[in-house]
């Protein structure tokens, strides 16, 4: 009986946490540059002493989903979108280099260029920092052009490039903040092959009608769980019963 219960009570908890995983999912449907998260099921045994006689359920992410989002033309300059492969190198919160895929970037009140996210964009030395300009302009190469205070258009200056990548998606791996890293923990050089398209973002790859059934899916596999908790306590009653009449 313990074995049905502890099987039991250990699926439901997994199952809530692939419920977790999903929700964040569809929580992200309209998250520029979001990258769904997988999620799978696999039975692991119970070491210890003895031989593992029990096994449990875990649920685990075996990846991310890499393919692109579809693009949202917005006519603002400072949003960009990668065409094709690639992606733009930011730098995470705790000083390194991470790459993402959500160009709708902004400036500070000090010039420097932000991710939607809020992490700073990488350039030719490291994070781009613009100067007071009235018009800001970003090239298919990502290089960033500004307009200083009272010039005319035909004064645009070069200022920076916003530093593309293109890694094997196999060397990438997702961290707990949403942003991309190469798995051996080095840095992906600079991709003059890449391009974007200006005035456009790229938005969530979350297919919504595949989130939604397997939510349901996992809801369903949660009250499995339960009823066969609560089979598992009435047959141990009944068992009970049967001893005290003996």
């Amino acid at each position: 009986m313990d074995r049905m219960l502890y099987i039991a009570m250990n699926g439901a908890k997994q199952n809530m946490l692939a419920q977790s995983s999903n929700t964040n999912n569809l929580a992200n449907v309209s998250t520029p540059g979001f990258r769904a998260d997988f999620a799978s099921f696999r039975s692991m045994p119970v070491f210890g002493n003895g031989y593992p006689t029990r096994a449990y359920a875990m649920a685990e992410r075996p990846g991310v989903d890499l393919n692109p989002g579809a693009l949202s033309t917005t006519g603002n300059a400072m949003d960009v979108a990668i065409d094709g492969e690639g992606y733009i190198a930011v730098q995470a919160a705790d000083g390194s280099e991470a790459y993402t895929r959500a160009g709708n970037l902004r400036l500070t009140a000090a010039g420097v260029l932000l991710s939607g996210s809020g992490e700073p964009v990488m350039g030719n030395g490291g994070p781009i920092s613009l100067p007071p300009s009235s018009k800001i302009e970003i090239s298919t190469e990502g290089t960033l052009s500004v307009l200083p205070f009272g010039q005319n258009d035909g004064a645009m200056q070069e200022v920076d490039r916003i530093k593309l990548v293109n890694p094997l998606a196999t060397d990438l791996y997702k961290g707990n903040d949403g942003l991309l890293r190469l798995k051996d923990g080095g840095l992906s050089p600079a991709n003059a092959d890449v391009r974007v398209v200006s005035g456009a973002i790229e938005m969530s790859n979350v297919n919504i009608a595949d989130a939604l059934v397997n939510m349901i899916e996992l809801a369903r596999q949660f009250e499995l769980h339960v009823k066969m908790m609560r089979t598992a306590d009435q047959q141990a009653e009944k068992a009970s019963q049967l001893m005290r009449l003996s």
